[in-house]
């Protein structure tokens, strides 16, 4: 396997032997030799260094639909990869088994996916997503990547938590060409109990994000944590408030991780869910049934 070499990161400073992560909200403070909370920065010898560039830990051709974007080249596939890693700690996450720990991982290039997705072409691919974790952590690898793609004129898709630095968050931006955003609940409280996070950042992010690119918004509805007709209400409202036309999509929760003793998301309130969302927005679409 070939082994990638130490990528200096950006999007930080040192505060004496330590190091301060700028790259998104939680501002890490990094002691030598440890990672931040998202696994994927490492402080080595008084820098910052992007431990999980190039290392990719899940690859594949999907239907664009799968991201989901169902508005968007909808007949179409794109090359998928993953690292490992996560700023957000979420006991419902999905792919914890990549996005919760180190995971085994195979090295490429930005050069050498971005080969792929070209090789890919033949079979509808129009170019590179990320996704199956969080990757923006790994912004370094993916702005790389994103420039390579765009550059050889295919598209870039991000599938994302939108937890990120507004800085970094535009830079991304400018080479991203469709985005599926996470807004996991309308309430700080779950934000900051269940993703370790903050609900503001996310809004802001998804504001920067409808300017410049087309964007659709994914919602794990949970039982008893963010399934109200009020809470739904409430974010469809806010969402139709920057464009009626923007896609929500409304997932079905299934026992994963931390919370795998809970039944899974009673497809009536999926249903009542959609019906109240419809109200405001043109393009309602439901997954995970």
């Amino acid at each position: 396997m070939t082994t990638p070499n130490r990528h200096t990161a950006e999007y930080w400073h040192r505060e004496g032997n330590d190091i301060r992560c700028d790259l998104c909200p939680h501002r890490c403070r990094i002691v030598p030799g440890e990672t931040g909370r998202c696994l994927a920065r490492r402080n080595i010898d008084g820098k910052l260094v992007a431990e999980g560039y190039g290392k990719i830990t899940s690859i594949a051709v999907d239907p664009i639909q799968k991201k989901p974007l169902n508005r968007y080249y909808p007949e179409n596939t794109i090359l998928t990869a993953a690292s490992y890693g996560c700023n957000f700690q979420c006991p419902f996450c999905q792919n914890y088994h990549i996005s919760q720990q180190e995971a085994d991982f195979t090295y490429y290039s930005p050069e050498r996916l971005r080969d792929l997705a070209l090789n890919q072409t033949l079979n509808d691919n129009i170019g590179l997503a990320f996704s199956y974790h969080e990757p923006t952590i790994n912004f370094e690898y993916v702005r790389d990547c994103d420039r390579l793609v765009k550059d050889a004129g295919l598209k870039n898709i991000l599938v994302t938590n939108g937890y990120l630095a507004r800085e970094p968050w535009e830079e991304l931006l400018k080479l991203t060409d469709a985005i599926n955003i996470d807004l996991k609940a309308f309430t700080d409280s779950f934000y900051k109990k269940e993703c370790k996070g903050d609900l503001e950042t996310v809004k802001g992010n998804i504001l920067a994000a409808a300017k410049e690119c087309h964007i659709e918004i994914t919602t794990l509805i949970i039982p008893g944590l963010n399934d109200s007709i009020e809470e739904i209400t409430a974010m469809a409202q806010w969402i139709a408030a920057i464009d009626p036309e923007i896609p929500y999509h409304l997932s079905r929760f299934h026992p994963r991780y931390q919370m795998s003793d809970m039944e899974p998301t009673p497809v009536d309130t999926l249903d009542n869910a959609a019906e109240a969302a419809s109200q405001y927005l043109r393009y309602i679409y439901l997954g995970n049934l």
